[in-house]
C-alpha cells in the first residue's frame, strides 16, 4: 500500500497530453529561436534574455567574485555580516501566495520555460530532490536546475512542518513536469530512511512519460555549477555508464554494514554482527550522490539479487554511503564498473558532487585536494561561501554541497547569476 500518496498517477502527471503540449510548445518556440538569426529574431532575445537575468544586485560585484578578485570578495563578505544589507527570506506563507497564479509566479520568479537548445531538448534529465527544509532554497535549486524538458521528482520528509510541505506542494503545483514523491519517509540522519526517500522518487519517475536518460539526486543544501547545456553535455560523454565515488572501504567504514544498528529518534550501533553481504560480494564506500542510467534504476527494482542486497543493507549505519557505490560495482548492472581496483574512482574525480572536507583542506601546492573553506563547517563539510566560488567553478562537478543562505547568501546569489547569465549568453559573467 502506498503511503501519502500526493496525487493519483493520472493526477500527478496532469495527463500525458498535458506534459506533451508543453513539449510541443517548447520545441516550437525552440525551432523560431534557433533558426538563421534575422534582425528580427536578435531583437526578440534582446528583449526576452535580459527579462530571465538573475541580477544579485548592484551592492555585490559577481563578475568580481567569479573570477576570484579579492575586493569584490571581501566588500561580499563585510555585505554579508552587515544587518541592513541581509534579505529577508520568503516564508511558506509568501510562498502560498504568490503560487495561486501560477502564470504569475513562474514568470515573476524567471523559471526559463523553453529549451534553450536542441541538444538539450533531445537529452532530458531527471531529478530526486530530497528536502526538508528552508523553503527559498528549494524554489532556488528547483529554478536553478529547471529546464520543461527535464523530469523532477520532490521527497518531502514527513517530519517537516506542515506549513513547509503546503508551500512545496504549491511551488510544485505550477508545473506539470514535477511531482511530489508518492511515499514519504520520516528520514532519520544516517539511517536506510535517507536512501529509501530516493527509491521512492526514482520508482515514481520511472513512471514518468518524460523519456530521460540519467538521474540526478539532490538534497536540500546542493546548488549546480553547471548549467543544464553542460551537464548534457557531460552525461553524454559517459556513454550510459554511471558515475559515482566509489573505492575499496577504510577498517571504520567496514564497521558501518558489519554490525546491525537501529533507529529511534537517531542511528546507533548495536552489539550484534551482521552476516556477510547475500552473494558475497565485495563492498565498496562513497557517497550518496549519484549521476545513473534509466537501465540501472530499472534494474535495481527487478533483480532479486539486488533487492536482496538492499534489504540486507536495510541496519546498516550510512547505507547510501555504501549502497550504490557497491551497486555499481556488481556485475551485471547496468552501466556498472568492474571491481578491479583500476576502476576505483574518488569523490574529487567523480562527476556528480564537490564536497570539501575540512580535514583535508590545506594548501593545494603541498597537495592538498582543496583550498580552505571561506565559509562555515557543518559535520566537517565546507558550507561555501563567496571565496570559494572561483575555485569552485573551475571543477569538472555537476553540483556542489553544501550552501546556506544564513551562513553566505551572496554565494548563492552570484552563483545563480553566473549560471543563469551562461545559459542565456553562452558564457559566465
Amino acid at each position: 500500500m502506498r503511503l501519502c500518496d500526493s496525487k493519483p498517477p493520472a493526477a500527478r502527471w496532469r495527463g500525458a497530453a498535458l506534459l506533451g503540449s508543453l513539449l510541443l510548445a517548447a520545441a516550437l518556440a525552440l525551432r523560431s529561436a534557433t533558426r538563421p538569426c534575422s534582425a528580427a529574431h536578435r531583437r526578440c532575445r534582446q528583449r526576452l534574455y535580459p527579462s530571465l537575468e538573475l541580477s544579485a544586485g548592484s551592492r555585490i560585484n559577481c563578475s568580481g567574485i567569479v573570477r576570484g578578485d579579492e575586493k569584490a570578495i571581501q566588500e561580499a563578505r563585510l555585505s554579508n555580516l552587515e544587518t541592513a544589507n541581509r534579505r529577508a527570506r520568503l516564508t511558506p506563507d509568501e510562498y502560498l501566495n504568490m503560487a495561486k497564479d501560477c502564470g504569475s509566479f513562474r514568470e515573476t520568479r524567471r523559471f526559463i520555460e523553453f529549451p534553450l537548445s536542441q541538444e538539450e531538448a533531445e537529452f532530458p534529465i531527471a531529478y530526486s530532490m530530497v528536502i526538508h527544509d528552508k523553503i527559498e532554497m528549494f524554489e532556488r535549486l528547483l529554478r536553478s536546475l529547471y529546464a520543461p524538458q527535464n523530469v523532477y521528482c520532490v521527497h518531502i520528509d514527513g517530519k517537516s512542518p506542515a506549513a513547509f510541505q503546503e508551500a512545496v506542494r504549491a511551488i510544485v503545483a505550477c508545473f506539470p513536469n514535477v511531482f511530489v514523491a508518492s511515499r514519504q519517509e520520516k528520514v532519520v540522519y544516517a539511517s536506510w530512511s535517507r536512501l529509501q526517500a530516493d527509491l521512492n522518487c526514482m520508482q515514481d519517475l520511472l513512471e514518468s512519460p518524460v523519456p530521460w536518460n540519467y538521474v540526478l539526486n539532490t538534497c536540500g543544501a546542493d546548488f549546480p555549477i553547471k548549467t543544464n547545456a553542460e551537464m548534457v553535455r557531460a552525461l553524454k560523454v559517459l556513454q550510459g555508464r554511471n558515475n559515482m565515488e566509489s573505492e575499496k572501504p577504510t577498517a571504520p567504514k567496514k564497521e558501518r554494514w558489519q554490525y546491525h544498528y537501529e533507529v529511534r529518534n537517531f542511528i546507533f550501533r548495536t552489539p550484534t554482527e551482521k552476516p556477510p553481504p547475500p552473494h558475497n560480494y565485495p563492498m565498496f564506500s562513497g557517497n550518496a550522490y549519484i549521476a545513473v542510467t534509466r537501465a540501472f534504476v530499472r534494474h535495481i527494482f527487478e533483480s532479486p539479487t539486488v533487492q536482496q542486497f538492499l534489504e540486507w543493507a536495510k541496519d546498516t549505519y550510512s547505507p547510501d554511503e555504501h549502497v550504490w557505490a557497491t551497486l555499481n560495482r556488481m556485475p551485471g548492472v547496468p552501466g556498472s564498473m568492474p571491481q578491479n581496483d583500476k576502476f576505483q574512482l574518488s569523490d574529487m574525480n567523480a562527476l556528480p558532487r564537490l564536497v570539501k572536507w575540512q580535514y583535508l583542506e590545506g594548501d593545494t601546492s603541498k597537495g592538498a585536494p582543496y583550498p580552505p573553506c571561506t565559509g562555515q563547517h557543518q559535520r566537517s563539510v565546507c558550507i561555501y561561501g563567496v571565496g570559494d566560488l572561483s575555485w569552485m567553478l573551475q571543477q569538472h562537478h555537476l553540483l556542489a554541497n553544501k550552501f546556506d543562505p544564513l551562513v553566505d547568501d551572496a554565494a548563492i546569489q552570484c552563483l545563480e547569476e553566473h549560471l543563469r547569465h551562461k545559459a542565456l549568453y553562452g558564457r559566465g559573467l
